[in-house]
């Protein structure tokens, strides 16, 4: 298994997310465009100017409810994430909530968009039996699925990378915990079958997350 890093960005400036971009691809196999840092009406032109980086890049436009910080109504946000899907980035990460919208799921199906189908829970890890049933709710939307959540103790770190075992293999998986007890989860999961591993430039973006520079320095201990 290649160990693959994503390096998560997100700013309030257009210019300093395209500076960090740019940083990002010279550095790490993907990127995560966090555009929901940016204003609605910013998001347009910015695709625009770093078009031809998109084939590198996870889009996502995450709402406040999910973590995220797009502050327009729900209906602007449907809206953009059809704009963004036409950019026709590596992948686009849409929330599983979000996909039981009709419009936008026949859209994304008609337009045959890479879709990335997400769900995170942010105060806990749920029982193995919820979790199994989520991956195989969520493969009705896409092969490509990200399970998040959040561990309170080392068992629910093991419980949430124990879905690498338990997937179909025609799922392309991505599951990790947030926080001090997952850290290592998001070490383990590129070993276990993840694509790549969630990372930033420096400042994290999600709990637990460790620096582009720190996983590079832990990939390479392990190879002694």
């Amino acid at each position: 298994m290649t160990d693959k890093t994503c390096v998560s960005i997100g700013a309030s400036s257009p210019a300093k997310l395209k500076r960090d971009l740019t940083e990002a691809l010279r550095k790490s196999d993907y990127v995560e465009l966090r555009l929901d840092f940016l204003g609605p009406k910013q998001i347009p032109n910015f695709l625009n100017s770093v078009k031809k980086q998109l084939r590198k890049c996870i889009c996502t436009l995450r709402p406040k409810s999910e973590g995220g910080k797009f502050s327009g109504t729900e209906r602007e946000r449907i809206s953009i994430l059809k704009l963004i899907a036409e950019f026709d980035p590596y992948l686009l990460d849409i929330e599983y909530n979000t996909l039981k919208n009709k419009g936008l799921h026949q859209f994304i199906k008609s337009n045959k968009v890479n879709l990335l189908v997400s769900w995170h829970d942010f105060s806990k890890t749920p029982s193995k039996e919820f979790l199994k049933n989520m991956v195989k709710k969520m493969s009705r939307f896409s092969k490509n699925i990200k399970i998040v959540t959040t561990a309170q103790t080392i068992n629910d770190t093991l419980r949430i990378l124990a879905l690498y075992r338990q997937r179909p293999k025609s799922i392309n998986l991505i599951t990790f915990a947030m926080g001090d007890y997952g850290r290592m989860s998001r070490i383990l999961c590129v070993k276990l079958g993840s694509p790549f591993t969630y990372v930033s430039l420096g400042k994290p973006i999600a709990p637990g997350q460790f620096s582009l520079d720190e996983m590079r320095n832990i990939f390479n201990l392990q190879k002694y």
